[in-house]
C-alpha cells in the first residue's frame, strides 16, 4: 500500500511540475554569446534561404504578426528599462536582427538549442550581425519573457552587456506556445 501511495504522490508531483513549467514558460538553460574578432569581417555567414522563408511566414501571418512584433518591441522596452536602471545605454531596434531572430524563433520549435537544426552555430543566420542570443518559450507577454531572462544570470548578462548596442526580437507561435528569440549586436 505504501508503494502505491508513494507512486501516486510522485506522479502528482511530476504532473504539478510539468503543468507549472508549461504555464510559466522556460528559457534555454544558458544564453549564447560570441566574441567579435577582426576575422569576422572577412568571413560572413548569411543564410538567405532561411531568412526568406522566415519573412514569407511572417508576411503570411498578417495581423497576428503585427501583434507579435508589437509584443517583441515591448520586450525590448522592458530590456531597456532594466539597462536604464543600471545606467546603461539603450539598445536600438535592428530590422536585420529581427529577421535573424524570426529564423531562430522558428528553428527552436523543432530544435530547442543554440545550435541550428542543420547543426551549424546559432549565429550563422547572419554572422555579420549576431553576437548574443537569448531564447525562451511559453511566455505570452513581454513582461514575463523579460522577467524570465532577467532571472537567469547568462540571459541577464546579454541584456546588460554594455557593448551590445542593437537588438531584434521575434516571437513565433505554434499551437498556442510562443517561441522567443532575442538577438544582440554591436
Amino acid at each position: 500500500m505504501k508503494k502505491v501511495l508513494s507512486l501516486l504522490l510522485v506522479g502528482a508531483m511530476v504532473i504539478g511540475v510539468v503543468g507549472c513549467g508549461a504555464a510559466q514558460g522556460e528559457t534555454f538553460s544558458t544564453a549564447a554569446v560570441r566574441e567579435y574578432s577582426e576575422s569576422d569581417a572577412d568571413h560572413v555567414m548569411f543564410d538567405e534561404e532561411a531568412v526568406a522563408l522566415a519573412q514569407s511566414i511572417a508576411t503570411a501571418a498578417g495581423e497576428g504578426n503585427a501583434n507579435m512584433r508589437a509584443t517583441a518591441k515591448a520586450a525590448l522596452d522592458g530590456c531597456n528599462a532594466q539597462r536604464a536602471s543600471a545606467g546603461l545605454g539603450q539598445l536600438t531596434w535592428s530590422d536585420g536582427l529581427e529577421q535573424a531572430a524570426m529564423v531562430r524563433a522558428q528553428e527552436i520549435v523543432t530544435t530547442w538549442s543554440h545550435t541550428r537544426p542543420n547543426g551549424s552555430d546559432w549565429y550563422t543566420v547572419n554572422s555579420n550581425l549576431m553576437y548574443g542570443e537569448n531564447l525562451a518559450k511559453g511566455y505570452s507577454t513581454a513582461d514575463a519573457a523579460v522577467a524570465a531572462w532577467m532571472a537567469s544570470p547568462t540571459h541577464k548578462e546579454n541584456i546588460m552587456f554594455g557593448s551590445f548596442k542593437t537588438c531584434g526580437i521575434a516571437i513565433y507561435e505554434v499551437g498556442g506556445t510562443w517561441y522567443w528569440a532575442e538577438e544582440f549586436g554591436y
